[in-house]
């Protein structure tokens, strides 16, 4: 089995619950938004060479997945660069903390802690788990 198949797995174990699925597919995105907004107030710079170092290891795991995530990722950079720059700072940090709290609901609600406790590689993993739903239901493969 592929990596990227057996930390999808992995992964989905703690994410079962619908409410919680859906949950993540709305939070984890923003969180990830928030991430490069805060990373983007220190200096945008910054921000892009967190993007790209993701990427290298989203290439490594899967060329599909990464080419999503390339999208996304420059998708949230021209929003960020779009954005009054004194509203990123703020904007980011309500979303940050607004998103991780609904992802503890659903971890509530699912009955099951977080991935990311037990392996930190599952903070990156999460973008793939809700793109691998995008994925599947447009037949593409990952």
């Amino acid at each position: 089995m592929r990596t990227i198949d057996t930390l999808l797995e992995q992964y989905s174990e703690s994410h079962r619950n619908p409410v919680n699925e859906l949950i993540h597919m709305v939070c984890v995105p923003l969180i990830v938004f928030s991430l490069l907004g805060l990373l983007w107030a220190l200096h945008p710079l910054v921000a892009a060479i967190a993007a790209a170092g993701a990427m290298v290891y989203y290439f490594k795991l899967s060329v599909p997945f990464a080419k999503g995530m390339l999208i996304m990722g420059l998708i949230m950079l021209g929003v960020l660069a779009a954005l009054p720059p004194i509203t990123v700072l703020p904007l980011s940090i309500a979303i940050f903390v607004l998103a991780w709290v609904g992802q503890f609901i659903g971890h509530q609600i699912e009955g099951k802690k977080p991935s990311f406790f037990d392996d930190l590689r599952f903070l990156l993993i999460g973008p793939l788990f809700v793109l691998s739903f995008l994925y599947r239901r447009l037949r593409w493969a990952y």
